[in-house]
């Protein structure tokens, strides 16, 4: 009887190795179904055996597979990766081993939906231990690095391993009383050959966007713009932008957003809506299935606004949502110094990401007023502030010379 179920369990394993994924439907037919599978669900077919890993790895079917929000990058001793549905291993390698071979050190600076703007030195960091592995600061501790200003902007799509080296800014003879500003990088998924980085020029007695440099992937090279407005406001924030529909938003401490249109270098001002104040910078902005949607929390009652646009050339502006952030993290009031920010819009739905700067980051549904907690872990914030990168995979290659 042992003998004959040995027999069984060989004839078992041999018909399991014979049954791969290509013998139920002729190839062509596979690719095609497994194209129209969002990543997120091939990453984790590849677990299934070794004929699923190599034919969910197979570039043609990732290129054309349907790319969502997957995760966030964000620094705890080092850069990580926090898969949107909480499971491990990242779907995304957060160390950017490809960069290993030019830099020593690297700092993620901006992710505009797949592409990543980084900062990188030939020198290591006084306090860094590994490549992507920097503890942080005791109490009172100082330290010098004198190489601090050498490092280059470096644009990188982490899940192609491409990258380019941005070329030094020379002002025109016309700009050379302005400085450089933040840089601003842009990239839509719908041309990913192509991508945007803004430069914004200050002055000594102004900071804002009555001037900028322009750097196209196409051309490699810088280009100068001056807007016709009277655009000299602050900036509410050195990392936020939007990208939507070739245009450039940049919410101010004016209680307005500055568009500018890359193409036709027509620049706007459009109001915040009515009643948002938008004191101290904070009003957020982010796309939403084509719309833009500004975002505010009130820190005394804790509630958050949420409004969608409806009309540029209006400035219509329409409450889409309004939240107790309390209710959401379970709360009667703020605890141990909680602080309640929504860091994030989902790009395909009615869904946001929030954080309580502690130890919980959730998703809200805001059809369903379902609540999803997506990490819970004093480990995920480290003790700093917070700085959460929404992540959406490509695989398409750029066209022009990235490494």
């Amino acid at each position: 009887v042992a003998s004959q179920n040995k027999k069984m369990g060989r004839e078992d394993e041999q018909q399991g190795e014979e049954e791969t994924p290509a013998s139920f439907f002729p190839e062509d037919v596979l690719v095609e179904i497994l194209s129209r599978v969002p990543y997120v669900s091939l990453f984790h077919f590849k677990c299934v055996s070794k004929q699923w890993l190599a034919l969910c790895s197979a570039p043609e079917i990732r290129k054309r597979s349907p790319q969502t929000l997957s995760g966030f990058f964000y620094f705890s001793a080092g850069w990580r990766f926090q898969n949107l549905s909480g499971e491990s291993p990242p779907i995304v390698d957060s160390n950017l081993c490809f960069l290993r071979g030019s830099y020593k050190f690297f700092s993620i600076r901006q992710c505009s939906t797949s592409l990543l703007l980084c900062k990188c030195w030939k020198s290591c960091h006084p306090r860094q231990r590994s490549w992507n592995f920097v503890p942080n600061p005791e109490p009172g501790q100082c330290f010098k690095w004198p190489e601090a200003k050498e490092f280059d902007y470096v644009v990188c799509n982490p899940a192609t391993q491409q990258w380019t080296v941005l070329p030094p800014i020379e002002l025109p003879d016309d700009l050379s009383r302005f400085s450089l500003g933040k840089y601003f990088l842009s990239f839509a998924p719908a041309t990913p050959s192509r991508f945007v980085v803004f430069v914004p020029l200050d002055t000594y007695y102004a900071y804002g966007l009555s001037a900028a440099m322009i750097y196209s992937s196409e051309t490699g090279g810088w280009t100068s713009m001056q807007s016709q407005l009277d655009c000299t406001t602050y900036l509410v924030s050195d990392s936020e932008s939007t990208f939507l529909n070739g245009i450039m938003h940049f919410p101010t401490s004016s209680s307005s957003i500055v568009t500018v249109e890359m193409k036709t270098n027509a620049w706007k001002k459009i109001e915040m809506p009515p009643r948002m104040p938008n004191n101290y910078g904070r009003a957020s902005i982010g796309q939403s299935q084509g719309r833009l949607h500004v975002w505010e929390e009130n820190k005394e009652g804790c509630q958050l606004s949420i409004w969608v646009l409806e009309n540029y050339d209006s400035g219509q502006w329409t409450l889409k949502c309004t939240i107790n952030c309390f209710k959401l993290f379970g709360r009667d009031c703020c605890k141990n110094n909680e602080y309640y920010s929504m860091f994030a819009i989902h790009p395909e739905c009615n869904l946001i990401f929030l954080a309580d700067g502690n130890d919980k980051i959730l998703s809200y549904n805001m059809d369903n007023q379902k609540v999803h907690v997506i990490c819970a872990s004093e480990d995920f914030f480290n003790g700093l502030p917070l700085c959460l990168l929404p992540y959406i995979p490509c695989f398409a290659e750029w066209t022009s010379n990235g490494q």
